[in-house]
């Protein structure tokens, strides 16, 4: 998918800061501040105003987008949006690496950092705010992270044990034209996993004890996205796309009833992932819900 149009500087010495790495100067890192006629000539300052800004405006988008959204999963989303290994990506995208000034001896292996790369983007958005101002960079930014929020909704989604997909996004004007694309920036999604609901483990544990029968869970402690031999609904991303990302844990359990394994479950909760194997649980028992 393209990137929207990257915003240009009106201030030639804000856009030189900018593309200016702390080792093009070589200053050194321990003073507490610069004296008041001689400033620090480096990105350092900027990346963190953008750092703050670009929390500001993603955190606004996300609560427009998903009003009901609870506070714990909208810090999941958050993280997975402007962590390094997306804002890298989207630095290199912008071909941003290209303009930037480093000492020479360090120039290569910085130029191909991620962190650097994501500070540089950072750094881009404060230097934006501080030439033309926040209206500017709101614009940009939501045009640019609104299917980044859409992808990662969707994943966190996964990750309790949800479906992919729920109702629609609810969006304001200005992003009622802008198209979301079929396909994840962050990789492929399985939008295939269903919705789970707890009754299921109830009503299997109410027909075990009725039967008398010994009963055992046994859980496996994994993490399916970093799984490369990993297929079909416990494949959630391509394991690449996941470097530098937090992953959730996702827990996996198999229910044996008289040694006898009855159902398989996964789920972001041991409850969840008990109740996954309760429903195959059921229907090896002959109870159909």
């Amino acid at each position: 998918e393209e990137l929207p149009p990257l915003p240009q500087f009106e201030s030639e010495d804000i856009r030189r800061q900018v593309f200016t790495h702390r080792s093009f100067h070589g200053r050194p890192n321990h003073i507490f501040e610069d004296h008041p006629d001689d400033p620090a000539p480096d990105n350092e300052k900027l990346e963190h105003v953008g750092d703050t800004v670009l929390s500001l405006v993603v955190t606004t988008l996300m609560n427009e987008m998903y009003p009901t959204l609870r506070v714990g999963p909208s810090t999941k989303i958050r993280a997975l949006i402007v962590n390094n290994a997306t804002l890298a990506n989207i630095a290199v995208r912008y071909n941003l690496p290209n303009d930037l000034r480093l000492h020479p001896a360090q120039a290569v292996a910085l130029k191909a950092s991620a962190n650097v790369q994501a500070d540089l983007f950072e750094s881009y958005v404060g230097g934006l705010h501080q030439d033309r101002g926040f209206e500017v960079v709101q614009r940009w930014l939501r045009d640019l992270f609104r299917p980044y929020v859409v992808s990662a909704y969707r994943i966190v989604r996964t990750q309790h044990g949800l479906s992919a997909d729920s109702q629609p996004p609810r969006s304001h004007k200005s992003l009622d034209d802008q198209d979301v694309p079929s396909r994840s920036p962050f990789g492929d999604v399985n939008r295939d996993m269903t919705m789970t609901t707890v009754g299921h483990l109830a009503l299997f544990n109410q027909h075990i004890q009725k039967s008398n029968q010994p009963v055992e869970w046994i859980y496996d402690l994994t993490n399916p996205e970093f799984d490369p031999s990993a297929q079909g609904d416990i494949q959630l991303l391509k394991p690449e796309m996941m470097k530098g990302m937090n992953a959730t844990t996702i827990w996996s359990v198999r229910v044996m009833v008289n040694g006898k394994c009855l159902g398989k479950g996964r789920g972001g909760t041991k409850k969840l992932a008990r109740n996954e194997a309760a429903k195959l649980g059921l229907k090896s028992l002959g109870i159909h819900v």
